[in-house]
């Protein structure tokens, strides 16, 4: 090696130690290292989706095992969060004090998740459904840890295309965890018509299983009430869009956020039949929802308003669907109370972010920006 490669490996180190070096919250971060930083957030939540993606599909074909491909995929995505929330806390680059917070909590959360959802199942055998309380606590330690990673990057990215555009990344990986759930009727009302059309898409062990517990096809593929996937839909999934829309200020977030997650879900849907993996009904509903909420954001409609009409439009989409595709099972006279919830969700949102708590929001929680670190 010669000597002028030396120097350079020697640079090369210094600076990583640099940057592997204790310091405050709010250390000053320049725009490269934000985008080493965040790329690595979306790398993580890449491994993750693609991960969750393929699980819920794999559930419904195969019995449950731990060391399942699909798990080892999100574990990945897992790893390198937990690796990044590790960074953060030592570090100080990139985050604030409360980003930094919401950060740790979600990582904790999701990892507590875990061991309860292998004793869950331990415990009650096949637990197919996306909707079991260990479960929830996986997808809320998602969720908090997803606001945490929205605030770092908002406050220390630089205006411009660049934080729009991962903004919006951020805001699809928001909107997929909280749909999540519903995918297990939308994967299960398919799955369902297969079994009684006598062509299942599941594996006779999986079916043998759920036999054996004394469960029906119809009480493990669609467990929930028929108002569910509608009521979730609305009231979580357009409800994340409306504060996507709000918070990044960009003027088609919502349709935009939409579009990229049904397109994903179209892109995955190929390549899991291509794999022989069981297909899902793909909510294109969202979409007209999501086209709503941005005209309704843009115009100023209040929320009663607003909520009528995204309302109106999901459900209406819905039936023109209903009439040309399979949907998961969906009670239409659900319309008027999924509304007014909307509405009061919607209520909620418009007065906490024009209060004092949305101005607190934008600005840094921590000491005061420190000049950039110099090598060791």
């Amino acid at each position: 090696m010669s000597a002028t490669d030396k120097r350079g490996l020697t640079a090369r180190w210094a600076e990583l130690r640099t940057y592997w070096s204790w310091g405050p919250v709010l250390r000053a971060t320049g725009p490269r290292e934000m985008r080493a930083i965040y790329g690595a957030w979306l790398l993580a939540f890449v491994l993750k989706v693609l991960g969750s993606s393929w699980d819920v599909s794999w559930h419904f074909k195969w019995l449950r095992d731990d060391l399942a491909p699909p798990h080892l995929l999100n574990s990945a995505g897992t790893a390198l969060v937990v690796a990044l929330v590790v960074f953060h806390t030592y570090t100080g680059f990139g985050v604030d004090r409360i980003a930094l917070r919401f950060m740790q909590w979600g990582i904790g959360l999701f990892l507590l998740a875990v061991p309860l959802d292998l004793v869950n199942h331990a415990a009650f055998g096949l637990d197919i459904t996306s909707w079991s309380p260990t479960h929830a606590v996986l997808y809320l330690g998602t969720a908090v840890m997803l606001v945490g990673v929205l605030r770092g990057w908002w406050l220390g990215s630089e205006p411009g295309r660049r934080r729009n555009v991962v903004m919006l990344a951020l805001w699809f990986f928001f909107v997929e965890n909280v749909l999540f759930p519903n995918q297990h009727q939308e994967y299960g009302v398919l799955s369902l018509r297969a079994f009684d059309g006598g062509e299942s898409t599941a594996e006779p062990i999986l079916l043998d299983f759920a036999r054996a517990q004394g469960s029906s096809p119809a009480e493990f593929m669609l467990p929930v009430p028929s108002w569910v996937h509608p009521a979730w839909l609305v009231c979580a999934g357009l409800l994340t869009l409306v504060v996507a829309r709000r918070t990044t200020r960009i003027t088609w977030a919502a349709t935009i956020v939409a579009a990229v997650y049904l397109t994903y879900r179209s892109v995955a849907w190929v390549l899991l039949v291509a794999g022989d993996f069981p297909p899902s009904a793909v909510p294109y509903m969202l979409l007209a929802g999501a086209v709503v909420i941005d005209v309704a954001t843009r115009y100023r409609l209040n929320a009663a308003a607003g909520a009528v009409a995204v309302t109106v439009a999901t459900y209406a989409t819905a039936r023109l669907m209903d009439e040309l595709a399979v949907i998961p099972p969906w009670l239409w006279w659900s319309a008027p109370a999924v509304a007014l919830v909307l509405a009061a969700e919607w209520y909620a949102v418009d007065r906490i972010l024009d209060g004092p708590v949305g101005v607190r929001w934008s600005r840094p929680v921590g000491p005061a920006h420190r000049p950039p670190p110099q090598p060791l």
